[in-house]
């Protein structure tokens, strides 16, 4: 079948394996590789499986702006003092306040925390400190979780934190680069748009998909 001009992956496994080949390239020492619920985690396994690495995934959630909630106000990321980073921009744009803030994030780490249980089964977080750590995700466009990810991720003292993405906007890029000691994408297309309009295929990943794939994988 002909691609679409915007086409650029198939499908997250397709790009998944694309992105996999970049990374074993680059020949990171002891790694450990995080998926981004839900549509990363299908790619990190492409990558995982290439490179020879643990796979896991990262429990994070966008803040959504209230009423606009596909704008990412913020992310929040699990753990003992769960992490929130802000996106001072949207948070000044559209007049979000603390207390949005906090009511959002209280509201998605209920969600995580059903997606622990769920997902995790009772399985510890990998031990990453002094490791090579590889976030992956399907497509970024603000990076608002991605980077709500890598704040938390510093706090275990890795040895490498990489960002790895098949697709990404520019703007992202540039903001990763700030946090991430490698940033790895294969495309950056200009004008951006919604990250499926690059994907034949983009269907939703749902929780039983990722249960497999981490079942799979331990």
């Amino acid at each position: 079948m002909r691609r679409r001009r915007s086409e650029l992956f198939k499908d997250r496994q397709e790009a998944g394996r694309r992105l996999a080949e970049r990374i074993a390239q680059e020949g990171y020492a002891d790694p450990v590789v995080l998926g981004l619920p839900r549509g990363g985690v299908p790619v990190a396994a492409e990558v995982a499986d290439r490179i020879g690495a643990p796979l896991d995934v990262m429990l994070v959630r966008k803040l959504g702006v209230p009423g606009a909630e596909e704008v990412a106000a913020g992310a929040v990321v699990d753990g003992a003092s769960p992490q929130i980073v802000r996106n001072d921009d949207v948070i000044a744009e559209y007049g979000v306040t603390e207390e949005d803030m906090q009511t959002a994030a209280r509201r998605e780490l209920a969600v995580i925390e059903r997606r622990r249980q769920a997902w995790l089964e009772g399985h510890p977080f990998p031990a990453i400190e002094g490791r090579t750590v590889i976030v992956v995700d399907d497509g970024i466009a603000t990076g608002a979780t991605v980077r709500a990810a890598l704040v938390a991720l510093r706090r275990h003292r890795v040895a490498r934190l990489v960002v790895a993405v098949p697709i990404a906007a520019e703007e992202a890029v540039d903001l990763l680069k700030e946090l991430a000691d490698d940033v790895v994408v294969l495309e950056i297309p200009h004008p951006f748009g919604a990250i499926g309009y690059f994907y034949g295929d983009f269907e939703q990943v749902d929780d039983a998909e990722v249960t497999e794939i981490l079942r799979a994988h331990r």
